[in-house]
């Protein structure tokens, strides 16, 4: 089955079912100020491309003969989202809800582009067959990649050099080549912000969101009533300048150098591990100095952007994660009206956000306004 291709009312509906959950086709009608009539007609398409479903009678509470809510439908297709970095590959499948159907993850050594497409195109095939996909509509793939855009197209990525012959390559033609499937690209800070609003229950609740991403480095991802924000370049977010790699920085990378420096003997980030006791005392150390240079970007963008959250992500265990955010939150934060202060919350979210974050750009691309 194709990608859909849906007009700017039925996309509101779509949004609007992801954030407010069920709704009636008259609360759907008053909500989006469209008329029943038209409502009638837009939804009847929608349910025809088992995007949306009606709730089944027996979920249905209330008096007499209640109007029967729609949802979104995990029938409506699913999607793919692969990330590589050093040394491993991430992919994970969810359906139209973005509920997580699959993952994989897995060990390698670092691969060109072709290589990183053929096995995820490999893998995919595995995970529908395992999962009873075959036949459903096929979404499209987003690729989270650790890098920002050399150009406003996404086509080519500066890529960090772990990753050999990926930056400047032809990234959009080499993976449609091999796999044909619809695409989305797009850098790993982003990818984890689409996760954080639409898993981490941010969509619900706020309009502009900020995460912090501490992955291979640290990178920002911006969403402002419901867009990404990408800048006049493609480079919104690139936080990571602030902080020239050659200096004590707020990344896992840093604390992992810190760590060898203290004579841990630790072969990659996932080693860290905050309960050893040989670590303990370094990663305490770091987490000082690194919460006070995420205190500022926090400030920074608070007072730029007024976010309803500012999200720590990434891929460093979650009671480091945890450890910064109350740190933060200890700091002498700068205040707006009413003494609202930075609002820093620590991730919720299971699996890596980055994966999650890119299976789901090909599902925003379908829901989001446009």
């Amino acid at each position: 089955m194709q990608f859909p291709n849906l007009d700017k009312d039925q996309r509101r509906i779509l949004q609007m079912l992801r954030k407010s959950g069920p709704l009636s086709r008259s609360a759907l009608s008053a909500a989006l100020e469209i008329s029943g009539t038209a409502l009638t007609r837009l939804s009847r398409d929608l349910l025809s491309l088992s995007l949306v479903e009606e709730v089944p009678t027996a979920e249905v509470q209330g008096r007499g003969r209640p109007a029967i809510p729609l949802r979104l439908s995990g029938h409506g297709g699913y999607a793919v989202g692969a990330t590589a970095h050093k040394g491993f590959l991430d992919i994970s499948l969810v359906d139209f809800t973005g509920a997580p159907i699959a993952s994989h993850h897995e060990t390698v050594e670092p691969t060109d582009p072709h290589g990183f497409a053929q096995k995820v195109r490999r893998i995919t095939h595995e995970l529908v067959d395992r999962h009873g996909l075959l036949g459903r509509r096929m979404l499209g793939l987003g690729v989270a990649v650790p890098g920002p855009p050399l150009s406003p197209t996404g086509d080519r990525w500066s890529v960090v050099d772990v990753l050999p012959d990926w930056r400047d390559a032809p990234l959009r033609d080499i993976l449609s080549a091999e796999m044909g499937w619809p695409l989305w690209i797009e850098n790993d800070a982003n990818a984890a912000a689409i996760a954080e609003y639409y898993l981490g229950g941010l969509l619900k609740d706020f309009t502009t969101i900020v995460v912090l991403l501490l992955g291979f480095g640290i990178g920002a991802g911006v969403i402002v009533d419901g867009r990404l924000v990408r800048g006049q370049y493609g480079v919104a977010g690139e936080i990571g300048c602030l902080f020239p790699g050659h200096l004590p920085r707020p990344s896992p990378l840093d604390l992992l150098s810190m760590l060898r420096s203290a004579g841990c003997n630790l072969s990659s980030v996932t080693d860290i591990d905050f309960n050893a006791a040989d670590q303990a005392p370094t990663i305490e150390a770091w987490m000082d100095r690194a919460a006070q240079q995420l205190e500022s970007l926090c400030n920074s963008a608070f007072s730029w952007l007024d976010p309803g959250a500012i999200v720590l992500a990434g891929t460093l265990p979650p009671d480091i994660l945890r450890g910064l955010t109350d740190r933060i939150r200890r700091a002498d934060l700068v205040t707006t009206v009413h003494q609202r202060r930075p609002p820093v919350r620590v991730s919720t979210l299971n699996g890596s956000p980055i994966t999650l974050g890119a299976a789901l750009l090909p599902i925003h691309a379908l829901s989001a306004e446009a």
